[in-house]
């Protein structure tokens, strides 16, 4: 797979674990469900929707690493800049 397509990928899958572990972290939220008025127990358990909470946080977790590592380079160049821009503002 070339770089493009593991990048878009790898945002894809950041976006939907994201969604899912924002969506289950409301759920699951105490006293939220009363509060709203709706009940999403009925298609799933708290326990599958605790499960899907957890892994979805640990996908979250492991697709940022891959983004970190497929933009490390560029973090680094833009860091650098920024900090030899800050420098010479100083400077003068």
């Amino acid at each position: 797979m070339n770089r493009t397509k593991l990048n878009y990928w790898t945002d894809i899958g950041l976006a939907i674990s994201f969604f899912i572990c924002f969506y289950t972290g409301f759920v699951r939220w105490p006293g939220l469900i009363k509060i709203i008025g709706v009940s999403a127990y009925k298609t799933l358990s708290f326990s599958n929707i605790s499960r899907l909470h957890d892994m979805s946080g640990l996908i979250i977790g492991l697709l940022v690493v891959i983004h970190l590592a497929l933009h490390w380079k560029w973090i680094v160049s833009v860091t650098k800049d920024m900090f030899k821009k800050g420098n010479q503002e100083h400077n003068d």
